[in-house]
Order: C-alpha cells, then sequence, then structure tokens
C-alpha cells in the first residue's frame, strides 16, 4: 500500500475535528474502529452520516469500500453519539490478522439499517435514564428571560417585541453579569449546547477518565507495557462555567444553630449530612436550589483541629426513613470554628482569599461525595454526568462572626478524585498535587492555565494545582420567613442528636420519656415531627419500631394529624407509652441520682436489682436502670 494513495477524510463531533487517513480500498468498518481510536470513544455507540442534519448515513460494512461509498480525499462527514447505546456486539476473534471484521452489526428479522436501530436505541436509552424529578420539570420550561417594554428605546405597540425587549436566553453573558450571577445554571448550560443549527444532535457529556483503557492485548498490562489506544490523554482543566446547584437554603436558622451546639459546647469541629430535597431556583434562569430540612450526624471522632468519619451501621435506615420523608441527601456540612473572644462571641477570620477557601484534603472530600451521589443525565453516554451535591463549611467572616460558605467542585475534581490522581499537599492547604505515575497506577499529565506577569496565558503541570481551578461558588442562605418541615418550639426542650457522646446530648429512654411529657395527647404531631426523634424510635434497643413506622412517616410528613393519633393508638407504641408511664416517677433527667438511699448496704447482691430487659446489676437506690434507662 503505497502512502501517496491514501486519502483523508475529517470527521466533525461535539468535542472537534479529527483527520482520518483511509485507503481506498478499506472498507467502512475500518473507517469506524479508526473514529473510534481517534475520538477515544468508550464504544462504539455511534454513528457517522455524509450530512449535518443525521442524512446519508455510512452503514457499517465488511465488503464496502471507502471507494465505493463515495468518500473523497478532504471530505467532511459527522459523528452522532447515540447516547450510550452499542450498536455493535463485543469483539470476537477473526480468522483475519487485521482487526477488520472483528465487529458486526446485529442481525435484525426485518433487516433494518443501522439509522433505524439509532434511532431506537436513542429511544430506549432516553427511558432507561430515570432523571431526578426537578430536572424534569425544568426540561420541560422555556427557559428564557422574559423582559418589559423599554419606554426609552423601543419603539413599537404593546403587542410587539424588537431586540431592546425581546426574551433573552437563560445562558446570555450580558444578562448573568449583570444580575450578578457567576456561574450559569447546569440547564442553562444544555440549552446552550443544545441550541443552534444542530438542535443537540451533537450533545455528548462524558467525565474525564484518568485511567488505562482495559482490555487491550497489543502489549502486556502497566507497567510494562502501554499504547496510544488505551493510555488516557492529557488533561487540561478549564475553570468551570456552569454548576449543578445554584443555591443552598436552610429552611430555618434553628437547623444550623442546634447544628452548632456541640461546637459551642466542646469546642471540637463536626461534619453533617444535609437532607433535604431539590427545587426550582426562580433567581437564576433554570436554575435548582438545594433546600435542607435536616441535619444527620454521622459516628464521628473530633477535636478542636480535626474530624475523622466513621463507619455508620445505621447509614440504610437513615436513607430509609429520610426517603419515606420525602428527603434525600443533598450535601454536606462541617465547621471550620475558632473562638477569638469568648465574652463577645467572636471567632477567627481563617478562610480568606490571602489563605485558602477550601483546603485541597477538603475539595478531595467533596469530590468523593459528589462520585457517591452523581446526577442522571440523557446527554451522558453512562447515564450520569456532575453531582448535585453540595459542600457548606461553617467558618468566620471578615466582621468575626460565624457565617456559612458554599461550595461545589467541578466534574473534572470528580474525575480526578475518582480515579485516585489528586492528593493534598503537606504544607500548602490550598494546594492539591496530581500524583506522578508509579509501577501501581498510570496517571496521565494534568495541566492548568493562568497568565504570567505580562498578561500572557501559559499552560503549566499541575504539580502543584491551586484548588481554585477545581472550586464552584454555592451561595449559602435562611428564607427571609423560615419553613419548617418540623416541629420547632422555643419552648420545648429539643430531643437530643444521634452520635453525640458529651453529657447531656445522649440519646436514651430516659431521653425519650422527659421529651415526650413536654407535650399533650393532642400534640402528638408535633412532638414526633422531629427527624432526630424518628431516627431514634426506629433504631432504639429495647423495642425497635422500624418495621412498624412506614405509617407514622407518611402522616408526618402529610402533617396528618388524625393518621397519626390512630397511629399512636397502635399496639406497638402502646407498649412504649406503658414504659413512659412506669419511668414517668423519676421525674427530669438524672433526678434519679439524687433520690434518699435506703438504708441497706447498697454493696450487699441481695440488696441490687437486675434489669429486666438489659440484665444489668443496678444499686438498690435507683428506679430505672442505670445502663439502659428503662424503669424497674
Amino acid at each position: 500500500m503505497s502512502k501517496s494513495r491514501n486519502i483523508t477524510v475529517r470527521v466533525q463531533s461535539s468535542e472537534g475535528t479529527k483527520r482520518i487517513e483511509l485507503h481506498p480500498s478499506d472498507s467502512i468498518v475500518k473507517l469506524f474502529e479508526k473514529v473510534h481510536d481517534a475520538f477515544g470513544l468508550p464504544g462504539f455507540a455511534f454513528a457517522l452520516f455524509r450530512e449535518r442534519n443525521n442524512q446519508g448515513e455510512l452503514v457499517s460494512s465488511r465488503s464496502k469500500s471507502i471507494s465505493s461509498s463515495g468518500l473523497r480525499h478532504g471530505d467532511m462527514i459527522y459523528l452522532a453519539p447515540l447516547n450510550g447505546a452499542l450498536l455493535w456486539e463485543n469483539p470476537r476473534p477473526s480468522t483475519s490478522s487485521s482487526r477488520e471484521g472483528s465487529y458486526s452489526l446485529p442481525q435484525a428479522a426485518d433487516n433494518r439499517s443501522s439509522s433505524s436501530i439509532a434511532r431506537q436505541s436513542r429511544q430506549s436509552t432516553g427511558s432507561l435514564v430515570v432523571e431526578d424529578e426537578i430536572d424534569q420539570v425544568l426540561w420541560k420550561q422555556d427557559g428564557k428571560v422574559q423582559r418589559k417594554r423599554d419606554e426609552k428605546l423601543c419603539r413599537h405597540g404593546g403587542n410587539a417585541c424588537c431586540v431592546h425587549c425581546s426574551p433573552l436566553e437563560p445562558y446570555d453573558e450580558v444578562y448573568l453579569k449583570d444580575q450578578n450571577v457567576k456561574h450559569m445554571s447546569f440547564h442553562a448550560y444544555l440549552r446552550k449546547l443544545s441550541g443552534g443549527i444542530n438542535k443537540g444532535k451533537f450533545v455528548w457529556l462524558e467525565e474525564i477518565n484518568c485511567r488505562i483503557k482495559p482490555g487491550c492485548k497489543d502489549h502486556p498490562p502497566w507497567p510494562k507495557g502501554i499504547c496510544s489506544k488505551c493510555q488516557p490523554n492529557a488533561i487540561t482543566l478549564n475553570r468551570q462555567v456552569y454548576r449543578h446547584v445554584d443555591n443552598a437554603m436552610f429552611e430555618n436558622p434553628h437547623l444550623v444553630e442546634r447544628f452548632l451546639d456541640y461546637w459551642r459546647t466542646t469546642g471540637h469541629q463536626r461534619i453533617g449530612f444535609l437532607y433535604g430535597r431539590y427545587e426550582v431556583h426562580s433567581d437564576v434562569p433554570l436554575g435548582i436550589r438545594a433546600t435542607v430540612a435536616a441535619i444527620y450526624e454521622p459516628p464521628q471522632e473530633s477535636s478542636r483541629d480535626h474530624v475523622t468519619l466513621l463507619p455508620d451501621d445505621k447509614e440504610q435506615i437513615v436513607e430509609e426513613i429520610a426517603s419515606q420523608l420525602g428527603l434525600r441527601r443533598v450535601g454536606w456540612i462541617f465547621t471550620d470554628l475558632v473562638a477569638e473572644d469568648l465574652k463577645k462571641g467572636t471567632v477567627k477570620h481563617v478562610r480568606n482569599v490571602n489563605s485558602h477557601f477550601l483546603s485541597a484534603q477538603e475539595c478531595i472530600m467533596a469530590g468523593h461525595f459528589q462520585n457517591l451521589h452523581p446526577n442522571p443525565c440523557r446527554f451522558s453516554p453512562n447515564g450520569c454526568f456532575g453531582s448535585k451535591f453540595v459542600t457548606i463549611c461553617v467558618t468566620g467572616d471578615a466582621t468575626n462572626q460565624v457565617h456559612m460558605e458554599g461550595y461545589s467542585v467541578s466534574n473534572q475534581c470528580m474525575g480526578l478524585v475518582r480515579d485516585q490522581c489528586l492528593i493534598p499537599t503537606k504544607d500548602a492547604a490550598e494546594l492539591g498535587y496530581i500524583k506522578e505515575s508509579s509501577d501501581k497506577q498510570y496517571v496521565p499529565d494534568v495541566y492548568y492555565k493562568e497568565k504570567d506577569t505580562y498578561g500572557n496565558e501559559v499552560q503549566r503541570l499541575a504539580r502543584p494545582l491551586p484548588v481554585e481551578y477545581l472550586l464552584l461558588d454555592v451561595p449559602a442562605s435562611t428564607p427571609l420567613t423560615p419553613i419548617y418541615t418540623f416541629h420547632f418550639d422555643s419552648n420545648i426542650q429539643p430531643f437530643p442528636v444521634e452520635n453525640r457522646l458529651i453529657d447531656g446530648h445522649i440519646q436514651d429512654f430516659s431521653q425519650l420519656s422527659n421529651y415526650l411529657q413536654q407535650f399533650s395527647p393532642n400534640q402528638f404531631l408535633n412532638a414526633v415531627s422531629d427527624f432526630h426523634l424518628l431516627l431514634y424510635i426506629a433504631v432504639m434497643d429495647m423495642l425497635p419500631m422500624r418495621e412498624h413506622m412506614k405509617p407514622l412517616l407518611t402522616a408526618v410528613r402529610e402533617r396528618d394529624n388524625d393518621k397519626v393519633i390512630e397511629w399512636s393508638q397502635s399496639e406497638h407504641w402502646a407498649t412504649v407509652e406503658q414504659l413512659i408511664a412506669a419511668s414517668g416517677t423519676s421525674g427530669a433527667v438524672g433526678s434519679h441520682h439524687s433520690a434518699p438511699t435506703p438504708p441497706l448496704d447498697s454493696n450487699s447482691p441481695a440488696a441490687q436489682w437486675t434489669c429486666p430487659h438489659c440484665t444489668f446489676l443496678n444499686l438498690p437506690h435507683l428506679h430505672a436502670c442505670d445502663m439502659c434507662s428503662l424503669p424497674r
């Protein structure tokens, strides 16, 4: 084969244009394979067309050659992804030494063309990706920003419009800048991609990949060999122009104050998971807001300077209870507070432009959580793209007051964390570091762009990497008018929060008894409308109620007082009420410890009593078990 006889065909896609070199006698299958390798696609889920509007499809064939298809040197063809729907079967051994013929089209009984299969694949893939409800709502909206008639510039009647008053696209840069919106919403970004002549036919949202592609048999496994086919491409980090969530709103200030009680009591930092729902955020075109209704605090060890999360054997129960309450995990919150003046209640301002906003370790943690909560997306070949999971940091502001800062990390950061390429530095919180390749892991080169002292844009190797390239601001706030998914009364001592192993904050049966005694029988709905209380009832040792709580959770979600009263009269809850009534003589928490001691020898085995619930041996003056707090 003489190289001078080869022809070059241009292939255009949403990722750009590639040049493919072929011989006129090559088959169309060879063209598909070269397109696959040139674009580094994960599979053969694409079709090739002669025209931009997906007309004149090139059907894969081992018998038809490039020349017989009519392709000439310099021709442009168009690649259309099929959103992850495979058109070819898995590779199988071929009798030929070349790769030609190692992939074949599925055989259809009605001999349909690959274009009809492509249309069916698009429909089936779209039906398989179940997007979040908020995405389905926003996808049906027009999204355009309506403008009123300008009395100074408009020269037409009230029923007409002109360039000065016509609706703007949700991604209009001038409008977003005027409204002080730093990042466009994700759905506005999708509108931008799906606009124009192509109407989104070439939209292809794919996560970055830092791993060696598996299955290559042209060389030994890494570190003994690697080739261009399986080697991940070098990555240039870009500042993400969109964000998946545009605002994080806590329903009321009490939520955060209750979370901060732990730091105020111990001086130790704290981590919590945010449970709430995603709603339309009207302040940003096609925006999404994460509304927080409760904060769950997982098992953890903490000090003034660090927090370590521990395994949580109740995580599945928490997710189940939240789901039945109409809530989901939407983010995480952590404190970084250092007291400055205890009398004034001020804290130090440690996070600013001169230090850091999020440390590299916190960015890695955020990326980890975002990978655990991917965002379903119809335009992604694997059905997910990015994440709506938000990060909230409670720290000191420039006036030394406690305030919240919200963030998320970019999709590129998620990929670096997922593939274990990003690590923190030892001496600078604001800098991350891209690992170097080793015999255990190949790591591609990662670059970022910045301007030098002369204003020229230069590309630098991300060793180290300023984490500001990975961050997206997500404003965090509370509404002017508080919202209460769960009941709140300032005159009621709230039920303790889970996993707080400090005096006065431990959940036990005596705390349950004392809490419920603050409510009258007709206030039972308000009494059980507490996220932390419901979790305790589901897992309490003396009488777990998890299997019987579905009607209660439904009634709490619907604020149905009649259903709640009906549930309170059930056999299972009646047992709990009998135990509460039996322990009513103990009074407030801890009061039984101060009761007068009977004139018996407390060390005498005959004077002690055994708890019928946990078999703990108690001193004779105790009216409730010192181990499980249940009544004698």
